[in-house]
């Protein structure tokens, strides 16, 4: 459904991408995740064909935006930061126009506009003037003018942003449903956003792809976190040496217990996953006689990887991801 390659964009002086490069298929729901100013609005701009990049393709369903920007436009849902409202219109008028301005034939209309209300849980508001709603549901009229022709492709920039707990829920569950008829690319600087609704995360820092992987494989790890009575001094040493182990790291657990993170190494090519540890470490332990409080595989959340990435600058790309320790 969508592929970029080689997208590059400045601003005057400021590089706001650099050769960036993805593809989505369709039918995914896929995250595009960044701090402020990574770039993720530039490559909703660039993709939805308002704005021109200085280098790189963008196809989109197999069209090449920039020489087929209208029917490119025709096949996505846009919902931008900022959703486009006029306030003094009722939500049934402002529909309405949308549809005419999609130029929707009247004859398909009225089924369009319903789908689109009730996809929403707007039919109890119709009547109501846009400004009168609360943040949550103008977050919902946003999303009815971008499903109302049914796109094959719905873009979604920070479509959670400034709702309570509440609405971000609905407006998750919502997201959810129409990902059953749409592909769906959403940026959002909130790693709840993605860990909530995404198979696939796009990590962008800096106008650069870092990750771009399905979350499990993100998260996926062999390290190993061993929690002892004591401190041993020999502890450390034997654990480097132990086969397909590649670091050893002391702290302190929660409760005061020393603590060892065992970092693994991926298993070989054509293998499948990672190495676990546990069993060498608790054959060790059990060898020494080691007064073991606690063994157990290290997880790794979408949190982790992303502060690894911020702080270490581990650049990576296409469908794995494996950090350095």
């Amino acid at each position: 459904m969508i592929d970029v390659s080689n997208l590059s964009k400045s601003y005057g002086d400021v590089e706001a991408l650099r050769d960036v490069s993805f593809n989505i298929a369709s039918g995914e729901i896929v995250g595009l995740l960044g701090p402020n100013g990574a770039g993720k609005t530039t490559i909703i701009k660039i993709l939805t064909g308002y704005l021109q990049p200085d280098a790189g393709t963008v196809l989109i369903n197999g069209l090449d935006v920039l020489e087929h920007t209208r029917e490119v436009q025709a096949q996505i849902g846009y919902l931008p930061e900022t959703a486009p409202l006029y306030p003094e219109l009722s939500v049934q008028a402002y529909l309405k126009m949308m549809a005419d301005l999609r130029q929707i034939p009247e004859a398909e209309q009225r089924a369009l506009l319903s789908e689109a209300i009730y996809a929403t849980g707007l039919q109890d508001h119709l009547t109501r003037p846009i400004a009168h709603l609360s943040k949550g549901f103008r977050q919902r009229v946003g999303l009815a003018q971008a499903i109302l022709h049914k796109p094959r492709l719905l873009i979604l920039d920070e479509p959670t942003v400034g709702l309570d707990p509440t609405q971000i829920v609905e407006i998750r569950n919502l997201i959810r449903r129409l990902a059953d008829h749409s592909t769906v690319l959403f940026s959002t600087h909130i790693l709840s956003e993605v860990e909530a609704l995404c198979d696939r995360v796009i990590i962008l820092m800096n106008g650069q792809v870092k990750a771009d992987a399905r979350l499990s494989e993100l998260e996926a790890t062999s390290d190993a976190v061993l929690v002892l009575e004591r401190r041993l001094p020999e502890a450390q040493n034997l654990l480097q040496h132990l086969p397909q182990v590649q670091g050893v790291g002391l702290f302190n657990s929660h409760d005061g217990f020393p603590a060892y993170r065992v970092f693994g190494r991926k298993a070989p090519a054509g293998t499948a996953g990672y190495n676990d540890l546990c069993p060498a470490i608790y054959e060790l332990a059990r060898k020494n006689d080691w007064p073991l409080r606690e063994l157990r595989r290290d997880v790794r959340t979408l949190e982790t990887v992303f502060n690894e990435l911020a702080t270490q600058g581990s650049a990576v790309t296409n469908s794995t991801m494996e950090v350095a320790q």
